[in-house]
């Protein structure tokens, strides 16, 4: 009954309160962003106007891509938690819009896999960035996977955009997708970058897990079990129904906390 419960609230997961949650999120990065646009004080680089780091999570940019229909906010960074709520910028790349290649990781299939269409783009589909810099314009130059050509190197004044998401299918994937596109016109100033790829957590790259999220789930887990033995022992006492008018709310609130936490250790690009 554990496993047929944590099952089940993983489907949901995946299917339902995934896609509920990330909508959720969306909107709120989305009032975020457009305050600090108005205010100028979206941050432009790995610090921010005061010199701090920028917060892991903090909106920067939100993304459109008119072939797949469809507008995302970026935060920074690219924890597991932090693509649970949309795209999120590879801390060690520039800004979109900067000299450079900026990174942008995405999910494919979870929470609302805003990633999912990626392979459908094809040499020539524009993307628009909106950063505290403005308005940039990407054009797509090509797909690659594992073993494809790298593309040639920016000039010191061009920039690039550089998708990643899970390839394949559905929570099976096969590999990682790279969409590579070109900036239009010359790159916005970059500012100084204060640490590089090797400052990066084990769980920022691609196709990587949680970390922490081992004991988050073995708590729950242990709770869920808990309450489903307690059901069992309420059942011979109180009869069928009476128990789980009782029991059922409890055990679907805990399956769903255990699913939850179960995503964390599972790629972030998915």
């Amino acid at each position: 009954m554990t496993l047929s419960t944590l099952l089940l609230a993983f489907v949901g997961h995946v299917t339902l309160f995934g896609a509920i949650q990330h909508t959720q999120s969306q909107l709120q990065e989305y009032q975020a962003l457009r305050s600090s646009l108005a205010l100028a004080t979206t941050p432009l680089g790995q610090t921010d106007l005061n010199g701090v780091p920028v917060a892991s999570g903090t909106p920067i940019a939100v993304m459109s891509i008119p072939r797949l229909g469809w507008s995302e906010v970026i935060s920074e960074g690219t924890t597991p938690s932090i693509l649970r709520a949309g795209p999120g910028h590879r801390r060690d790349s520039v800004f979109p819009g900067q000299a450079g290649t900026s990174i942008i990781l995405g999910r494919a299939a979870t929470y609302g896999g805003p990633f999912a269409g990626l392979s459908a783009l094809v040499p020539g589909d524009t993307i628009s960035v909106i950063t505290g810099q403005g308005d940039n314009k990407f054009t797509v130059i090509g797909l690659r996977r594992a073993g494809d050509l790298l593309p040639t190197p920016t000039s010191p004044t061009g920039g690039r955009l550089e998708l990643v998401t899970a390839d394949g299918p559905p929570l099976a994937p096969t590999g990682i997708l790279y969409v590579d596109a070109a900036l239009s016109g010359t790159a916005h100033e970059t500012p100084g970058r204060i640490f590089q790829p090797a400052a990066l957590s084990p769980g920022e790259g691609a196709m990587q897990t949680d970390p922490n999220a081992i004991l988050p789930f073995l708590f729950a887990l242990q709770w869920l079990a808990i309450a489903i033995a307690g059901a069992r022992w309420l059942q011979r006492r109180w009869g069928v129904w009476q128990t789980w008018i009782v029991a059922a709310p409890v055990i679907l609130v805990l399956g769903a906390t255990t699913a939850d936490a179960a995503i964390g250790l599972l790629p972030n690009l998915l």
